[in-house]
């Protein structure tokens, strides 16, 4: 089998906080290159079901199917369907779900996909190949809405000054390339103290708007409620904070039986009983050492919540502003 073309992230972490046994049913609701799947199968005597949106990875999948034959399937589609695709497969409950948010290693370094400013390559950012790319937002969105995506999901202090030279630059020419984006970008924005390349928000943001990430991340989260059996594990690694924000609030909302003591909040009565325990009160960074041999996992977080005895949750929308 190929080695995967990435490190898994905080993988020792994951396998702790999951808790993988024999006879058990775990879920990879982004498979990637497979590393997490891979460690999981091979710390106990177990089954998982990965899923994926991308195209590019069916082939590793297959292989791995081959290779751990009856323990291991790859089902193509969105971990915000992972319900309805896994009982269309036949699984109602599972014992683990491993949700590993953002854009993989693969996908950065592939030019021709087009999520990163390091390459020039086509202006994309589809994780599915399918749909709205970026291209079509940065040529085809108002100013306004430029404004408003750069600024909520990129977290950009210069979002109007960004929309406006996009605009002004699309009037003479469609951007097309992620070179062309980049420039446009760092000519509106004043390089930061901290190095960070000006283009960096903007396209974070056009990345999650295209793909609806933190959507996908709520009906996920969702998902895995339905799915889970009591005692059951939710383990989730973010990389950035708005990520981090609604996976936290998820676990933390399930976790308890009131949201606040506002006078306009529903009563304790009214209520929900909690659906999961948290397991650590805090998120989990990754180690020195990590971060020395894989700076990508920097800005890694893990969160875990056990699942209770209770029904899972009406499904309500997942707040995203601060």
């Amino acid at each position: 089998m190929n080695a995967s073309p990435h490190k898994p992230v905080m993988l020792a972490e994951m396998l702790a906080a999951l808790a993988p046994r024999d006879g058990a049913s775990y879920v990879d609701g982004t498979f990637g290159a497979g590393g997490y799947s891979r460690a999981i199968l091979d710390s106990a005597d177990c089954s998982v079901c990965a899923v994926d949106r991308d195209d590019d990875v069916v082939a590793d999948g297959r292989e791995m199917e081959r290779a751990y034959r009856g323990r291991f399937t790859l089902l193509c589609g969105r971990f915000g369907d992972m319900l309805s695709l896994l009982r269309h497969h036949g699984i109602e409950q599972v014992d683990g779900v491993v949700l590993d948010l953002g854009v993989s290693s693969m996908q950065l370094d592939q030019p021709q996909r087009g999520f990163s400013f390091r390459f020039d390559g086509p202006l994309d950012m589809r994780m599915s190949r399918s749909g709205t790319s970026a291209a079509d937002v940065v040529n085809g969105f108002e100013e306004r809405a430029l404004a408003e995506i750069i600024r909520d999901l990129g977290e950009e202090r210069f979002a109007r000054r960004v929309a406006r030279a996009i605009v002004e630059a699309r009037s003479l020419a469609p951007i097309t390339r992620t070179e062309q984006l980049a420039d446009i970008v760092r000519r509106a924005v004043p390089r930061a103290k901290d190095g960070l390349d000006p283009a960096t928000r903007t396209f974070m943001a056009l990345r999650l708007h295209v793909n609806d990430e933190l959507g996908e991340i709520g009906r996920g989260l969702q998902a895995a409620e339905e799915m889970l059996v009591a005692g059951g594990r939710l383990v989730v690694i973010t990389f950035h904070s708005l990520e981090d924000r609604v996976v936290k609030r998820f676990m933390q909302s399930r976790s308890r039986s009131t949201h606040g003591v506002s006078r306009h909040a529903p009563q304790p009565g009214d209520m929900p009983l909690p659906s999961f325990k948290l397991t650590h009160r805090r998120a989990l960074a990754p180690g020195e050492a990590e971060i020395r041999s894989n700076p990508r996992a920097r800005s890694a977080r893990l969160r875990t919540a056990e699942r209770t005895e209770n029904p899972a949750w009406p499904p309500q929308p997942e707040r995203i502003a601060a």
